[in-house]
């Protein structure tokens, strides 16, 4: 999200009140003095914003009042000019309010404390700045499009629920995002200052739009000894992924956050470019003395990538038979007519409804999840080929003896 101008929300009052009027309130019967000094003071101008909304009338006896534009009340004319009972009217005035659409009725509200019998009644007053910072985190908790606060049947609901709700449109939305971004990021920031040690972890992520991200996050103990862990950035990092590129986004990242002297390690898996990153970040953080036990833990090796690295190879010993089973499942997954087919067979073998996994290549428990998952459809992938004989991905009783044997292998594991 890009910070851009700060968005200021229109929901703060801007009525500033004028602070030379701040006087006692004036007399209705002054109007005499009251038309003695307008017309000595003919020629002074008037700079309250009270006079927006309140006008001078003339009475048929000749008598000069102020009235208001809203509910026609009128008032004296004060002989000093103040207008504090002007402004005090217009913010109880009713027809004001109603033509502004800023009243706010209180209602009963009424709670249970916990047993049947108790009962909390309070007031309750509708706050659309409160909705409208609520609707931001829910559009961004859930990725929501700035339009589901346009949608028809979304409004039509909410206006069900309460009567009082007021359409929020998509540019208010995203207006609303950037602004909550904005005040949590400050919040972030300032906790930040008071930590003198923060962890990086980092890698890259790519969507499947082949669109290159890279995440960014800190990991910090508080002043209340809790572990904290929060995302820093999440940015798009064009090719080539070269170790001085990554070291520039990172770099950038810190110094955006205020933490280019408090970075004490970085983890990172055991690509090339990332050794390449993290030793000209320990050559530039060396510079300035800051890296604790001179740099010997800034560069950490991921442990899970590690582990990953080793199941892969003992995958290999199979490799040609779990290359067969995932291009069986890409197969299958690419047409909803296959999967159709798939699961009447698996309807008819009265066998559990779970669909197949594609595994993702480089995460060993993902590729167990696949094998696993396929074990349960070995009666059900040779039936398919029967019907589908494009279909060749078909193992052998001795090919899947093996798949089975490598799935305990892994279960073992995974629970040591």
């Amino acid at each position: 999200m890009s910070n851009g101008d700060l968005y200021t929300s229109p929901l703060i009052d801007n009525h500033i009140e004028d602070v030379n009027n701040i006087e006692e309130p004036m007399d209705d019967d002054n109007d005499n003095g009251g038309r003695e000094s307008i017309s000595k003071k003919k020629g002074r101008k008037k700079t309250s914003k009270v006079w927006n909304e309140m006008k001078e009338v003339v009475l048929p006896d000749g008598t000069k009042k102020v009235e208001c534009t809203w509910c026609k009340t009128k008032f004296a004319i004060h002989s000093t000019g103040v207008t504090t009972q002007l402004k005090r009217h217009l913010d109880r005035c009713l027809r004001r309010k109603i033509a502004l659409g800023g009243t706010r009725q209180k209602i009963l509200s009424i709670e249970s404390t916990g047993s049947d019998s108790a009962i909390n009644v309070s007031s309750f007053t509708y706050d659309h700045a409160k909705v409208r910072e609520v609707a931001s985190h829910m559009i961004l908790y859930h990725e929501y499009p700035f339009m589901q606060m346009e949608y028809v049947i979304f409004n039509k609901f909410i206006k069900t629920a309460t009567p009082h709700w007021q359409k929020i449109i998509r540019t208010m939305a995203k207006a609303d995002c950037v602004s909550t971004y904005e005040i949590h990021k400050k919040k972030l920031k300032s906790l930040l200052k008071n930590i003198n040690r923060i962890s990086i972890t980092t890698d890259l992520w790519k969507s499947g739009q082949k669109i290159q991200y890279m995440v960014v996050t800190a990991h910090f103990v508080d002043r209340d000894w809790k572990l904290q862990k929060r995302v820093l950035n999440f940015c798009n990092v064009p090719p080539p992924h070269s170790g001085v590129i990554i070291a520039d986004a990172l770099h950038k990242c810190f110094i955006d956050w205020g933490i280019e002297n408090k970075v004490s390690t970085i983890t990172v898996d055991n690509a090339k470019y990332n050794d390449t990153c993290l030793r000209i970040l320990k050559d530039s953080f060396a510079l300035k003395k800051k890296l604790p036990l001179g740099g010997k833990i800034f560069h950490v090796r991921c442990c899970a990538h590690i582990v990953n690295l080793l199941v892969q190879d003992g995958l290999g010993e199979i490799g040609d038979i779990v290359d067969g089973i995932r291009e069986g499942v890409k197969y299958l997954a690419a047409s909803e007519a296959r999967l159709n087919q798939f699961s009447e067979i698996t309807k008819q073998l009265e066998l559990s409804s779970k669909r197949l996994i594609l595994d993702c290549p480089t995460r060993w428990n993902s590729t167990y999840m696949m094998l696993s998952t396929a074990l349960e459809f070995k009666a059900v992938i040779p039936r398919y080929q029967e019907r589908d004989l494009s279909f060749v991905y078909v193992p052998s009783l001795e090919d899947w003896v093996k798949v089975e044997n490598v799935c305990v292998k892994f279960w073992q594991f995974s629970m040591k």
